[in-house]
């Protein structure tokens, strides 16, 4: 992985933790999903003009890819509202780079090296930690642990899928466009038949909100997936996974959520993995 590329991935880490601490403290966090996704959609749709289509090999990655992430947006929002974002960000973040080193060993014959899974394991560890720590952020409702464990499979899986699709599609930014401009169908239809009027309602009351959420989303996935089109999948996964780390620091900052001791060894053992990752690998 080029330094570009890994200093890409780390910023994609960034603005996703800046996305998913304005998703978790709009109190809807479906209503802040939906809104991110259609507002990148309409973004996108000049953009299908100035690309090829994406070549047909790709297609059942990035449609299997769409009905994953609608799964995964609702288990999302499910484990937003059961627990703490200190509590389920690091578990389902922190345990997708494991299962996206399987998945792309069985699906894409993607194999690493010792050294580089080391990297993975530590940061795993690291931000796994957080949310199993004693005190405030070890008591993880049943619920929110549920919600989280669904939550990072489908991580993985949709990781898996769109790696596998962007390297078949030709061009990268063909299916990064159109994946943006199909995501939010399922659930923008899914709300628009449940929930018109609040949905609509909160899009009216926090424009700007849902603006810059719909930037930083968009943008950082948009950067993950490009950095899959020339770098091993869960190398990838697993840096876009230290965006617990800035999320911890975004709680402090913003929330008053205590840093504490164990946030700063989780955020030691990461910067740990992210070394060995980047000389070993």
């Amino acid at each position: 992985m080029t330094p570009f590329i890994a200093g890409l991935v780390l910023l994609a880490a960034l603005l996703h933790a800046g996305w998913n601490a304005m998703a978790k403290s709009g109190g809807t966090p479906q209503y802040s999903i939906a809104s991110y996704r259609l507002i990148s959609a309409l973004c996108c749709l000049p953009l299908l003009f100035l690309f090829p289509i994406p070549l047909a090999a790709s297609w059942p990655m990035l449609l299997a890819s769409m009905i994953i992430h609608t799964a995964y947006y609702v288990t999302l929002s499910k484990a937003y509202r059961s627990g703490d974002l200190s509590q389920v960000y690091p578990l389902f973040r922190g345990l997708a780079p494991v299962l996206v080193v399987l998945g792309a060993a069985l699906l894409a014959a993607e194999y690493l090296s010792v050294g580089a899974m080391l990297g993975i394991g530590l940061v795993s560890a690291g931000l796994i930690s957080i949310t199993f720590a004693g005190g405030s952020f070890g008591k993880i409702p049943r619920p929110a642990l549920g919600w989280g464990l669904a939550t990072s499979v489908l991580i993985a899986a949709y990781t898996v899928a769109d790696g596998i699709g962007v390297r078949a599609a030709g061009n990268p930014f063909s299916y990064i466009i159109w994946l943006f401009v199909l995501e939010p169908i399922p659930i923008g239809t899914w709300l628009l038949l449940r929930d018109r009027a609040g949905w609509f309602g909160y899009m009216r009351a926090k424009p700007g909100k849902i603006s810059a959420g719909a930037l930083a989303a968009a943008s950082a996935y948009a950067m993950v997936i490009y950095a899959m089109s020339v770098a091993p999948m869960a190398l990838v996964s697993s840096l876009r996974e230290t965006s617990v780390i800035f999320a911890a620091l975004i709680g402090t900052l913003l929330f008053r959520e205590p840093f504490g001791r164990q946030r700063i060894i989780a955020a030691v053992l990461v910067c740990l993995g992210v070394v060995l990752i980047k000389i070993l690998s």
